[in-house]
């Protein structure tokens, strides 16, 4: 029995796993690869150019590997690629690279929910929750086990770190440091500590994040400062992944409530929140 709908449109240029099921006028173009038990729901729309590993399930009308939304774009050669085991819900929009040669990327076991936007160029981690209606702009990138809740949006080149979390309708400009949590416009508000948790990250390295995060946005050091500090007395991984993230951030790293922004060049010291917690 054919796993492909009869009212389903699939290019006899696309590369279709013979265990790949296809539902009802979903439409599959040429130069499109998917790979082994993936499940290519009703009404779903696969441009050419996307890869699409092991074990996927794509929901009703999710549309992959469309034009990105950049008025520079030519239609030039880009492409799409996902990784094994994500669950895409309906009508997420994940769009194709600008730029000739480049791509969009997810990596393996995400969720994304309903109506979740992939810009043109984010690259997306495994383990990643992107929540309903939230909107990555273009070259976002989303490190591993990161939680995006629902009706969020991040800018255009921002970063948000390993095991970080925005709370709902949190909209950045800037980047979110590894295992910090993100409310409201532009404010980290404290640890992800449930998340670490549940992660399984050492009672050390927590102690060590705790310590961190105390050093960057309360101690009254300028960023540069406070992550030399950092450098001198962290022993744990995750710290250390911290610094460099901190260290490569381009458009700054978003301030502690009440704080003001900061980029790794100010020397300025950062105000004081007025926080004792």
């Amino acid at each position: 029995m054919s796993r492909i709908h009869p009212t389903a449109i699939v290019d006899p240029q696309a590369a279709l796993d013979p265990t790949v099921e296809v539902g009802p006028y979903a439409i599959i173009e040429g130069q499109v690869t998917v790979g082994a038990e993936t499940i290519i729901g009703p009404h779903a729309w696969i441009r050419r150019g996307t890869t699409i590993g092991r074990a996927n399930h794509i929901h009703y009308g999710a549309i992959i590997g469309h034009w990105p939304q950049d008025l520079a774009f030519t239609d030039e050669d880009s492409y799409v690629r996902i990784g094994d085991e994500n669950q895409i819900r309906e009508y997420v929009t994940i769009h194709r690279g600008t730029t000739p040669g480049s791509a969009t990327v997810v990596g393996n076991h995400c969720f994304l929910m309903a109506m979740a936007h992939l810009g043109h160029n984010c690259h997306v981690g495994s383990h990643v929750i992107i929540a309903n209606s939230s909107t990555l702009g273009g070259y976002v990138v989303v490190e591993d086990h990161a939680f995006i809740s629902a009706q969020c949006v991040v800018h255009q080149f921002a970063r948000i770190g390993r095991l970080a979390l925005l709370s709902g309708m949190t909209g950045v400009g800037q980047d979110v440091c590894p295992f910090f949590m993100a409310a409201m416009r532009n404010q980290v508000v404290g640890i992800n500590v449930v998340g670490l948790r549940r992660a399984g990250i050492a009672p050390a390295a927590r102690a060590e994040i705790k310590q961190a995060f105390k050093l960057l946005y309360r101690s009254g050091l300028s960023i540069p400062h406070a992550l030399e500090e950092l450098e001198r007395t962290t022993q744990s991984a995750e710290v250390q992944h911290l610094i460099a993230f901190a260290r490569a951030s381009q458009r700054g790293l978003c301030p502690y409530r009440g704080q003001k922004t900061q980029n790794l060049n100010d020397e300025t010291a950062l105000e004081a929140s007025g926080d004792s917690g």
